[in-house]
């Protein structure tokens, strides 16, 4: 997306950084006390809440229905109006995790909520965009204090300074951040319906359900079902026992130390990366990686998987972690998609030991039953769900550049 109808001006804490051409002229700031009024919502007990809509009844706003994915809903009868709100309306938690600001929804409200009533003057959405700035946030969660479950009270939220500007500039303003927040909807469904495709097609490929052909258009061979013990694969635990180095010992750079939470969508990533020397690396010989290997988590969080990529060549592993490194018989990113696929994930969970501690020994890991095609189908079907990987990598790239052009715009359209 293209900013073409703004400028830059020259830095001054009373005029944003970025502006519409149109607009000219400094901006001042009032603390909301002057500006705005907040009262806070109903406590409901659990056991006088409804999980169904009835007569007299509102939809019950609280912390559960900004949970992702959350499908819980609760219903109340015969609030006072001072909690209802309507799509125009704006809430934000003022307790726990303060600062979550909501819109758009209509119901009653929970005592976790501030309904923040605004003026004439003031646009709805610039008020939600200026809200959930980084700036405004930190004050908000320090004005919250740092107990254990911080409270926002009605004094602290009135000292906060609030930018004001002409009612259109807020308007354009919040008109344009409004279409990125509508580029970035569209992109995050995109990436959703990818992802149910691609796990759709995973079950029917698995399930043999689907089939590929050969450039001839024939059938390949029946797919044998053996175990990965029965297969012409090298397995290996990570590093263990006297040698492994202590989370003191970690280096901030030389071999790559991968741990489970290096592990995220079947690859590897750089984040929160840990390193070991030369020297060490020497010494802890069972976890020295190749590209293509398959790695598993074997300890506490079991099964997630991912391929080891050029970048993370001659890298090690930790005790948490076993790797596959395929022969002749199998493709290494088949072997990938089985492992991560429901089935896969479900083989996991049968041949996992222990109680407190979860782990899967090296020995049960070799008795998950793989149906292995021929080789040159597992090539096709590496390649097809690559493809998918691919789209969804890419989207999922444009997501987080959207996301950043996003901050940008919000630092430098506020003073």
């Amino acid at each position: 997306m293209k900013v073409q109808m703004t400028h830059i001006v020259h830095v001054n804490k009373e005029v944003p950084l970025l502006r519409f051409k149109e607009f000219e002229g400094i901006w001042t700031r009032e603390k909301f006390k002057g500006l705005v009024k907040i009262n806070q919502g109903l406590q409901i007990p659990i056991s006088e809440r409804y999980t169904e809509e009835v007569d007299n009844s509102y939809f019950y706003i609280t912390n559960e229905f900004l949970k992702a994915k959350s499908d819980k809903k609760y219903y109340i009868k015969n609030p006072n109006k001072s909690v209802l709100c309507d799509v125009d309306d704006i809430l934000m938690t003022r307790t726990g995790n303060t600062g979550m600001v909501v819109t758009n929804v209509k119901g009653a409200f929970h005592n976790n909520f501030f309904k923040i009533a605004y003026p004439s003057t003031i646009d709805k959405d610039f008020l939600f965009y200026f809200l959930n700035l980084t700036n405004t946030q930190n004050t908000i969660k320090r004005l919250a204090g740092t107990s254990t479950i911080p409270d926002l009270n009605h004094s602290d939220f009135y000292r906060i300074d609030f930018p004001i500007t002409t009612l259109p500039e807020q308007q354009k303003i919040a008109s344009f951040l409004s279409a990125v927040d509508e580029k970035l909807q569209q992109l995050t469904k995109k990436k959703d319906l990818l992802e149910k495709y691609k796990k759709g097609v995973m079950q029917k490929i698995f399930s043999q359900e689907l089939r590929f052909k050969d450039d001839n258009g024939n059938k390949y061979p029946d797919w044998e079902e053996k175990k990965l013990g029965e297969v012409d694969i090298y397995i290996s635990d990570g590093n263990y026992g006297e040698l492994y180095p202590k989370a003191s010992e970690m280096k901030q750079s030389g071999i790559p130390f991968v741990r489970a939470n290096n592990i995220k969508n079947l690859r590897l990533v750089w984040n929160d990366m840990r390193y070991i020397d030369a020297e060490l690396h020497s010494v802890l010989t069972s976890g020295h990686l190749k590209t293509d290997d398959i790695l598993v988590t074997t300890r506490g969080d079991i099964g997630m998987v991912a391929i080891v990529s050029e970048d993370f060549n001659g890298a090690n592993i930790n005790a948490q972690i076993c790797l596959l490194r395929v022969g002749q018989e199998l493709n290494a990113y088949f072997l990938l998609q089985f492992l991560g696929s429901v089935n896969g994930k479900k083989q996991f969970k049968q041949l996992q030991t222990g109680s407190a501690l979860k782990q899967l020994p090296k020995g049960n890991l070799r008795k998950i039953k793989l149906k292995k095609p021929f080789l040159e189908e597992q090539q096709k079907i590496a390649n097809f769900l690559s493809s998918l990987d691919s789209k969804i990598d890419s989207v999922s790239i444009q997501i987080k550049n959207t996301k950043a052009f996003k901050k940008g715009l919000l630092q430098q359209m506020f003073v």
